[in-house]
């Protein structure tokens, strides 16, 4: 199972279907994990119901940051920004299907940090909105 799950890592890596930025967007953040030198960016539309209605991200960095980011833009469109509050460490574990180690997990949660700290209107991102 667990290669089905890393061809379909590697799929959105090679292929992001949500890769891009927004213009107009209603939210947007970014942040890097310095210790690998990942970067994203993700822009969000939300319409008046509080909805997601549309989401890009950008950026450079490994495999499954890049992966992780493009699953989430494809998760949260059509929800509740109450809803994507709530995601944590789990919610993308889940979208990856893969156990990760201490340094992978950094990237993987890499886009949910960023995703929380936009959404929260932070002006950085703390670990503890992944938590």
């Amino acid at each position: 199972m667990d290669d089905l799950y890393r061809e379909v890592i590697i799929e959105h890596y090679k292929n992001p279907s949500y890769r891009g930025k927004l213009d107009p967007y209603d939210i947007s953040f970014a942040d890097n994990n310095p210790l690998c030198g990942d970067h994203i960016q993700i822009d969000l539309r939300v319409g008046a119901d509080g909805v997601v209605t549309d989401a890009r991200f950008d950026g450079h960095g490994c495999a499954i940051s890049q992966a992780s980011a493009d699953l989430l833009m494809e998760f949260v469109i059509g929800k509740p920004l109450e809803e994507v509050k709530k995601l944590n460490k789990e919610s993308i574990l889940e979208l990856l299907g893969i156990e990760l180690g201490p340094v992978r997990l950094k990237c993987a949660l890499l886009s949910l940090k960023v995703l929380k700290a936009g959404v929260y209107g932070l002006g950085e991102a703390g670990d503890d909105l992944v938590e």
